[in-house]
């Protein structure tokens, strides 16, 4: 028999964290607790986070969902029964799907935070991560970036579309008179901030610092003009927000092939979890795309999860794994930053949750 807790948390940003979506100074979700009644079986934990204005998962009733999920695990035995629960989930509530997905995979492991075996959940490899620099003044940004580049990142992801456009070409030009594009991988991501009918026009601006891509340039269901602008960017475009909701998979096909993007980027917590996000990498890989994977600001326990999921797949290229910095009250652990990688410390240990 299944025994299940959800309780909720909140984590407090060092800075105000600022998207085209607006300003974020904390972050609320929930740790998911789950136990069997098998012995032997440990405690396994789980992280629900959530996205204000951007998760599924952000509705009036989520608390009387996660109360009626709770009262449906407890009278579960059977771990099949558990996974329709899950697969249930990631169709309308992605980010439960994956704390619930993560809490069963750490159980079964007896609690040990060891949801995939692999180099790097062993410590032997690190993964190379992006360099996150958020909205802000154009101070704020220009401060952000020379930290990044004292920090010894060879890939920098700028948030863009808060701003005035010009101070933010303004931004990547002072990165690319010192570094060339051999030195320095340069990622824009808009959150959707361009309208249709001026984001090509400010996607060959951006063209001239010869950037990576673009994540989302466009907001999310405007299928046949998102489709217009990745046959004619001069900037690879990557599509984000636009793989929330896409559902089953004959869905999630129809809508990348459709479009035909040149990366996805993948949270496993928008998208319904690793089962969920696994049929997107497929997809991509059958249509000769790339993807990277990156957190929705989970703290550590997610974060945690997520890192181990990316290393146990045939991943290429920077990751957006770098976002456990971004809290002052998140929980220890052994993931550590530096010099623009991601590494789990096996000789250090967690926090309780």
């Amino acid at each position: 028999m299944f025994n299940i807790q959800i309780k909720p948390y909140t984590l407090n940003f060092r800075f105000d964290a600022t998207t085209s979506r607006g300003t974020l100074q904390t972050k609320q979700g929930f740790y998911v607790y789950l136990r069997h009644s098998q012995v032997g079986i440990g405690v396994g934990v789980g992280e629900i986070s959530i996205l204000a204005g951007l998760s599924p998962d952000d509705r009036p009733d989520l608390e009387q969902i996660l109360d009626e999920i709770c009262q449906k695990i407890n009278k579960t035995e059977d771990f099949h029964s558990f996974n329709e629960i899950i697969k249930k989930c990631a169709l309308s509530t992605p980010a439960i799907a994956f704390g619930l997905e993560t809490a069963l995979m750490d159980m079964a492991q007896k609690g040990k935070k060891m949801i995939f075996k692999n180099d790097f959940s062993e410590g032997k490899a690190p993964i190379a991560i992006n360099g996150l620099v958020w909205m802000g003044t154009k101070e704020f940004m220009y401060e952000q970036i020379k930290e990044k580049i004292k920090e010894n990142y060879t890939c920098i992801k700028l948030k863009i579309g808060a701003i005035d456009f010009k101070e933010e070409l303004n931004l990547l030009k002072y990165i690319r008179e010192q570094f060339s594009v051999e030195d320095m991988i340069l990622r824009v991501d808009a959150n959707g901030a361009f309208s249709p009918q001026n984001a090509l026009e400010k996607l060959k601006q951006l063209s001239e610092f010869e950037l990576h891509s673009i994540e989302q340039p466009i907001k999310n269901g405007q299928i046949e003009q998102m489709a217009m602008l990745c046959q004619n960017s001069p900037v690879p475009i990557a599509l984000d927000e636009e793989l929330i909701s896409a559902g089953i998979y004959r869905k999630k096909r129809k809508l990348i092939q459709d479009i035909r993007p040149k990366y996805l980027v993948l949270k496993p917590s928008l998208l319904g979890g690793f089962e969920a996000t696994d049929e997107f990498v497929d997809i991509a890989e059958e249509n000769c795309i790339g993807w990277w994977a990156t957190s929705a600001l989970e703290g550590n326990i997610g974060l945690n999860a997520i890192a181990q999921w990316t290393a146990s797949k045939n991943y290429v290229g920077y990751q957006g794994l770098g976002t456990g910095q971004l809290y002052e009250n998140n929980i220890n652990s052994p993931l550590k930053v530096e010099n623009g990688y991601i590494y789990y410390d096996n000789k250090a240990t967690w926090d309780e949750v």
